[in-house]
Parts: structure tokens; sequence; C-alpha cells
């Protein structure tokens, strides 16, 4: 079968509470193998982990502060993902970056905060989870500051131009993330994909939103990523099968989700040597 991971989807939101499991089955028979849930900030921490805890092995929390999360308390939002981080086993460090759409009231920490955040990725050797909007030449300034540590991960959500694409190649190892806006009619997008690598690519929902033609409107969720794959194989001339495998493999390694499988199963090899 036909296997995707959904490497961006916030299964904890409200919006998947009453049929969670429903949800699961529908993205398992779609070929959706794993998911990634990306970090908000402390006030979704409990509810993610524990989705997480509720789906073992089939999805993967990140820790970090979203950049529309960074208000007057951002020292302790900050914190709280610093000590997170040094108890407990992530599989990145997102979702993390800037937004000028929203609110500039706290663009300035929104900067510092970012850079914190990558520079902890480089420290934890663990992947960033970029969230990049309006503000692209304040997302390279900050990562200019970052050139003196190892980066890689993901620009999720990815909206810039094949440029712009070029440009985030020079910072570290970095697949950019494509979903829903990619089916949208008029979508830029689709020429930037048309032109960039696959092996750069790998896929996302960010259920519940951005939901993908033709069901835009409704809630998003993780079935829909094969309706992605099938427009990025329509643009790129290949075959469904091909984009299966070669985002899935793109995800498996940037973040290195077969040592935490490997982890994972000597954790309950441990657990049952100890019962």
């Amino acid at each position: 079968m036909t296997q995707f991971i959904d490497t961006h989807v916030h299964l904890y939101d409200p919006d998947f509470d009453a049929d969670i499991c429903n949800v699961v089955s529908r993205a398992k028979e779609s070929g959706v193998v794993k998911v990634i849930l990306p970090a908000i900030d402390k006030s979704h921490y409990k509810v993610m982990v524990e989705r997480c805890a509720l789906l073992d092995g089939y999805a993967y929390a990140a820790i970090g502060l979203h950049p529309t999360s960074v208000k007057e308390n951002w020292r302790e939002e900050l914190q709280y993902v610093v000590e997170r981080c040094k108890e407990e086993k992530f599989i990145a460090i997102g979702e993390i970056g800037l937004d000028g759409y929203w609110s500039k009231e706290h663009f300035h920490y929104q900067r510092v905060v970012f850079e914190e955040q990558l520079r902890l990725s480089s420290e934890r050797s663990l992947p960033v989870i970029i969230h990049s909007r309006d503000a692209t030449e304040e997302i390279f300034n900050v990562l200019d500051r970052c050139s003196d540590v190892n980066l890689k991960g993901v620009f999720h959500a990815f909206s810039g131009s094949f440029e712009t694409y070029e440009r985030v190649q020079k910072y570290g190892d970095f697949m950019i993330g494509v979903g829903g806006v990619v089916t949208f009619k008029n979508s830029s997008l689709a020429e930037v994909v048309r032109r960039v690598p696959l092996e750069r690519v790998v896929l996302e929902t960010d259920g519940p939103w951005l939901t993908p033609s033709p069901h835009r409107g409704k809630r998003n969720e993780p079935s829909f990523i094969r309706i992605i794959a099938e427009k990025i194989a329509q643009i790129k001339k290949c075959t469904v099968e091909e984009v299966a495998a070669v985002t899935t493999e793109n995800a498996i390694r940037i973040f290195d989700l077969q040592r935490h499988e490997r982890e994972n199963h000597l954790a309950e090899v441990s657990k049952t040597k100890i019962i």
C-alpha cells in the first residue's frame, strides 16, 4: 500500500475531539502511516502529549513556542520549552518562526525567541519546523545570526518563490512542507513545486486548517494528504506512488524517525522486562 507521512497536523485541536478515532482510521485507510504534531505553547502541551500517548507509535510530538504565542510572558514560555527538552524526547523543535500577519506588537520578541529556539535545536540535534508569514526577510536575518550552528528541518506551509527556496538551502538541510495550498486555483505554489526537486519536499495537511480543494471550507484532516500527493504528481508528471515513496523517505530522514522507533521499541522491551 502507498504510504504517506503527514509532517504537520494539529490533531490535539478541539476540532478533532469528537471523532479523533474516526479521523485516524480514515488517515490509515488513506495510507498515512505516521503523523507529526507541532507544538504551539504550554497551554496546548498537556493535550498534545495525551493525544500522542493515545496514538503511541503513530503520532510524534514536537516542542516549541509558536510566534503568534509570543506575548509579554515570552521568557516564561521559552523556559518551559527548554525544560521540557531536558526531561522528555521530541521529534523536533517547532512550530517556531516569525509571523508579521496577525500582529507586530511583539515582533522584536518573536525574533529573540526564534533565534534561541534555533540554537536549542542545534544543541539537542533536533530538526526545526519553521513558520514564516509576512516575514521572509526577517526570517533570513535571524538565520544569518545563526550561521554558526548546524540547522535542518522543514519550512512549514512554504509559500515563497523558487528563489526563496534556493536561499533557504544555504542555511542547512531544509525541506519545504507542501500542503493544501498547492491545490488552490491559481496558486503560485504549483509552479514552485514544479521546479523544486521532489527530494526536498515533505507532505503536510496543517489540519484542521488549509483544507485542500475540493474540500475547502471543511475541516482538514490527515486523510486528505493523498489529495495533495495527487496534485504534486500531476505537477511533476510522475505517479502518486513516486511522490509517496520519496516524500515519506524525506520525512523519515529529516525527522530521524527510524531512531525514534528504535528508542520506542527499546523502551517497550524494558517495561516488559520490569513487569
